[in-house]
């Protein structure tokens, strides 16, 4: 049944934080069911080690940091980035047991944590970002807490076809419904596709067409590309041209797009650190712009949001019940096939095998 709540994959990386959380103090965070503390050590470097005094078992991440050392809030206890005790006031603690620490890297702009078997641990993992260091590009996020199962989301991600029910006043159009998709499978990559010619563009791309001075009462051709990767990364390459002059292809003075970009970090069994953004490639200098598609775009996420919640508490309320499958659905099905393997894989166990979704 696809509404069973599997231990997510730990040998990966999952966005731990923003590198702003973590400027002056430390930061307690859930991360696939693990108490964690993140914080700056000596050098400025992101530092993450359980959230556990080895004293009395108090929280470190209500203490504080001071010259890199996390220090407890409760005896003053010094912590170091090993999560060896470094000192405690007139007390001797070097024999103390170190606590956890975790293999972190800051890059393209977020905290990154391996929380499974550190020896593991490989930088070459992380995904390639390619607009986080180009100037050419902009980029305008947030995060948000949702109480859903990390599955939902990518469910919700992998389908837009929802978007013309639950984001109908702003990316929502019929002809989303209208036009079928495609999904495909390449290793560990899942891609859907779906490509609307000769409409209307909505009320958001109406707003982004105008930004990029191109008119917003023409015929556009849209796109909608998603891209599962795992764990739990969807980015989705989204944007309207000109009708008649190549669609995605299209120059770039004829078209406005973007990468959507989601990165779902699991909490708990049933919530999620949900870290979502736009990077675009029109007018990356125009901060006003930036900030007004943040807007935008958090407000839509938001509808995502009471959705997924309510949803989930459905899947409490009947676990025993099966979900049923669309074409539409394929991506979802497909993500769901890998993120399954990798956790058999983890456990060393077989995973049956499943019957093909529909494409």
């Amino acid at each position: 049944m696809l509404n069973e709540m599997p231990m997510p994959p730990l040998n990966t990386w999952y966005v731990a934080c923003a590198p702003s959380e973590i400027d002056g103090q430390p930061l307690g965070r859930v991360i696939c069911n693990q108490r964690l503390v993140l914080y700056r050590g000596p050098g400025g470097q992101a530092v993450a080690l359980e959230d556990w005094c080895p004293h009395r078992g108090a929280p470190l991440s209500l203490g504080r940091v001071e010259e890199g050392k996390l220090i407890c809030g409760y005896h003053g206890l010094e912590m170091g980035c090993d999560g060896r005790t470094v000192a405690m006031p007139g007390q001797r603690v070097r024999a103390f047991p170190p606590v956890r620490s975790y293999p972190v890297v800051e890059r393209h702009g977020f905290v990154w944590l391996w929380p499974g078997d550190a020896a593991r641990a490989d930088e070459a993992l992380i995904p390639e970002l390619a607009w986080a260091s180009d100037p050419a590009w902009a980029y305008g996020g947030g995060l948000y807490h949702i109480a859903c199962d990390y599955r939902l989301m990518i469910d919700n991600l992998m389908d837009l076809t929802h978007e013309t029910y639950v984001h109908a006043t702003s990316i929502g159009q019929p002809e989303i419904d209208e036009t079928p998709c495609t999904t495909r499978v390449e290793g560990d990559h899942v891609i859907t596709e779906r490509f609307m010619n000769g409409i209307h563009a909505p009320p958001f791309w109406r707003m982004a067409l105008r930004s990029h001075q191109l008119p917003d009462d023409q015929p556009v051709d849209r796109w909608q590309v998603c891209h599962y990767t795992p764990p739990s990364h969807v980015l989705i390459e989204v944007g309207v041209a000109l009708a008649g002059h190549g669609g995605y292809h299209a120059p770039a003075d004829k078209k406005v797009s973007s990468w959507v970009v989601d990165f779902i970090t699991p909490e708990t069994d049933t919530s999620i650190w949900y870290f979502w953004g736009m990077a675009r490639n029109f007018r990356p200098e125009d901060k006003a712009l930036t900030a007004q598609i943040r807007e935008g775009q958090g407000r839509i996420f938001g509808e995502d949001l009471e959705v997924l919640e309510q949803q989930q508490r459905n899947h409490l309320q009947w676990p025993g019940r099966t979900l049923l499958k669309l074409n539409i659905d394929a991506g979802g099905v497909h993500a769901r096939r890998i993120i399954d393997r990798l956790v058999a894989a983890e456990r060393g166990a077989v995973t049956p095998p499943a019957a093909a979704p529909a494409s």
